[in-house]
């Protein structure tokens, strides 16, 4: 499934934007802005490293993918919601970026570790009835599993930045 997020709130828990999966692969709401961590300068176009810790920001509502300590509705596990005014949210916004190698790359499959709670952002099958009817509960889990990987799909792709790239052409110096 696809990391969605549109303006409706959970009706209980934190009460915040909700955060689903649709499987739809032309959905608008499953665009995310990939983002240095809180209070943290991330210029356009560094290879984000396997380790660092990021914001996910969902660009049609400007909110981080977010969490905390309250009950997912649907599976109990940890709740996931988009917070924040235009990008700027607290530090329950911030993700590690788990991965193999020195670098995400694009065609690999990653995990997103909550920084605060340590809970994995996942997904398992608990579907959702109105006002978001089929849509899957994205949920913080303890463990990792098959049902934490994730991969980008689309999107617009910024060319590494000419130091990176000698970076890994002269990595004697």
């Amino acid at each position: 499934v696809r990391l969605h997020s549109h303006d409706v709130r959970y009706g209980s828990g934190s009460g915040q934007q909700s955060v689903t999966g649709v499987s739809a692969a032309d959905d608008g709401n499953s665009y995310w802005r990939v983002r240095g961590r809180t209070a943290a300068v991330c210029q356009r176009g560094t290879p984000v490293r396997c380790g660092q810790a990021i914001r996910l920001t969902h660009l049609g509502t400007g909110r981080n993918l977010h969490s905390h300590r309250f009950t997912s509705p649907l599976s109990g596990n940890q709740e996931v919601s988009a917070f924040g005014e235009a990008g700027e949210g607290d530090y329950l916004d911030d993700w590690t970026v788990v991965c193999s190698g020195t670098y995400w790359a694009r065609e690999d499959e990653v995990r997103f570790q909550h920084t605060s709670t340590d809970v994995f952002l996942s997904v398992t099958g608990e579907q959702y009835g109105r006002p978001i009817h089929g849509q899957k509960e994205v949920h913080g889990m303890a463990a990792s599993s098959q049902n934490n990987y994730w991969k980008v799909m689309e999107g617009i792709f910024m060319q590494p930045s000419e130091a990176f790239q000698m970076e890994q052409y002269h990595a004697e110096l």
